[in-house]
């Protein structure tokens, strides 16, 4: 069922009423996904301020930190080629120079994700976190490519323009909804968003920039150290895809339990056994420290 831009309040609550008795999950034949999709739509219209939103940029934007929704409706995917679909990752006035450059046929930014952080437990002994230690470990992780620099392909050997997206890079959806059609604009998965396939790519990673190793990591770890703590390994983490950056090392510590002291923040405590006449008869008890 479809509303027409100019719907005024009565007929959109009509219009979501009838969708949402006839999708409720509870009915006979309901469907849970379109009962959640003709919520969010009605979220939307019946909120001035964000329907003045789509109107305008055809997403709706929450909390000023970009993030983004929106449902099916206007095509506003006319006039230099812009599409807000593309609002869906929208993070800044740099991504709308991006988006509109884009529509007079010009490139945007390649980008890639940079690879995950990794967290790790690292125990030591209370000796350690008394003094410090220089401290190891290891782990499986992936580092970039040699061979082909983390790239992933040899540049040298040139590039063919992507034959499913014509060299565009990206794939434009049409989604039909309730409310209308919807024209979404994703990355070309053939071409991963670049528009050109490379000629040769490199046989060591299989094209993703990265190998998978087993790592030795060496770090120091500061007197005084408590359990719990963390310290953070910048770009000791993952490498990302085709030469993006890396994640970082997160270190846990955990501090074994020893033997004769009990640790209370920076205090020791300990337990001793003694005999009352020699305490009575003023003798000097000796106690280990570390």
């Amino acid at each position: 069922m479809e509303v027409d831009k100019n719907a005024s309040e009565d007929e959109i609550k009509k219009a979501y009423r009838q969708m949402a008795h006839k999708y409720h999950p509870d009915k006979a034949g309901g469907d849970e996904k379109k009962f959640k999709e003709v919520n969010e739509a009605y979220q939307i219209l019946s909120d001035k301020e964000k329907r003045a939103q789509y109107d305008r940029f055809g997403r709706v934007f929450e909390g000023g930190n970009g993030g983004a929704q929106g449902f099916g409706g206007f095509d506003f995917s006319q006039g230099f080629g812009f599409d807000p679909s593309n609002m869906e990752n929208f993070s800044g006035v740099n991504d709308i120079f991006d988006m509109f450059f884009e529509g007079l046929g010009m490139k945007k930014r390649k980008t890639y994700h940079r690879g995950s952080d990794l967290e790790i437990e690292k125990e030591i002994t209370l000796e350690d976190a008394f003094h410090g230690v220089s401290a190891e470990i290891k782990l499986d992780t992936f580092e970039s490519c040699k061979k082909c620099g983390g790239l992933g392909h040899f540049p040298k050997e040139g590039f063919v323009k992507c034959a499913t997206c014509g060299g565009r890079g990206e794939i434009r959806e049409l989604r039909q909804t309730f409310f209308g059609q919807f024209s979404q604009v994703r990355a070309c998965k053939k071409c991963g968003g670049q528009g050109e396939i490379p000629n040769k790519i490199c046989g060591d990673c299989g094209a993703t920039g990265r190998v998978k190793i087993r790592k030795d990591i060496q770090f120091d770890i500061a007197q005084g150290i408590s359990e719990g703590q963390v310290i953070k390994i910048s770009g000791f983490g993952q490498a990302g895809e085709k030469g993006a950056g890396a994640g970082d090392l997160y270190v846990h510590i955990k501090i074994k339990p020893h033997h004769i002291f009990k640790r209370i923040e920076n205090d020791l405590l300990m337990k001793k056994e003694i005999n009352i006449l020699k305490v009575l008869a003023g003798e000097k008890i000796e106690i280990p420290v570390i």
